[in-house]
């Protein structure tokens, strides 16, 4: 009897499992006022991210800070110096993906920045006594929760056990000149 023409019966398995996904990008721009009036920048650069998330509602709530480092001269170009300030944000993530069969509200949530805050522009503002900063960051953030999924299971139990042997993946340099490489092309147009 082959293993598709076996009865299957099913079991439900609680487990945990991300229920939830989403992902934002934000840009903002932040006013730095150095103690100087600057006469042009000369570079930006941001530290110290630091971010917690929590699950609030529907969405997710990522809070943190950085700080924001504008090195500018001053005084008609003649000195230089370093004007940092420190920017707190929040954002609101949506989820976009839901699991509908979550067993329970209270969820762990792993935030991660995939783009850290980074400046795209510095520029002296028009009144010519602060520096505006256009800074970009991205977060994916998932929540993993209590949820059921179906296992099928045997009757018969283990039908037939896999040798214990190393299996080698790799492509021998013979076998890799007898692919076809037309086979896909060839497979996706009979169809």
């Amino acid at each position: 009897m082959s293993l598709n023409d076996q009865e299957f019966s099913y079991r439900e398995i609680i487990t945990k499992a991300i229920c939830g996904k989403g992902r934002k990008f934000s840009e903002n721009t932040h006013k730095v006022s150095p103690s100087h009036k600057p006469s042009s920048i000369l570079g930006c650069w941001i530290i110290n991210h630091k971010y917690d998330a929590a699950k609030k509602g529907e969405n997710v709530e990522v809070k943190g800070s950085y700080d924001i480092n504008v090195w500018f001269s001053y005084d008609n170009n003649t000195k230089t110096d370093v004007a940092t300030q420190t920017v707190r944000y929040t954002d609101i993530i949506e989820l976009t993906v839901r699991d509908q069969n979550v067993l329970s509200e209270d969820m762990d949530v792993i935030a991660r920045a995939i783009q850290q805050p980074n400046t795209l522009e510095a520029t002296i503002t028009e009144k010519g006594d602060s520096v505006a900063v256009q800074v970009e960051r991205e977060f994916v953030v998932e929540c993993i929760g209590e949820t059921k999924v179906a296992v099928a299971v045997n009757p018969e139990g283990v039908i037939q056990e896999l040798p214990a042997k190393d299996f080698n993946d790799e492509v021998s340099d013979e076998e890799f000149e007898r692919l076809d490489p037309n086979f896909l092309h060839e497979e996706l147009h009979k169809k």
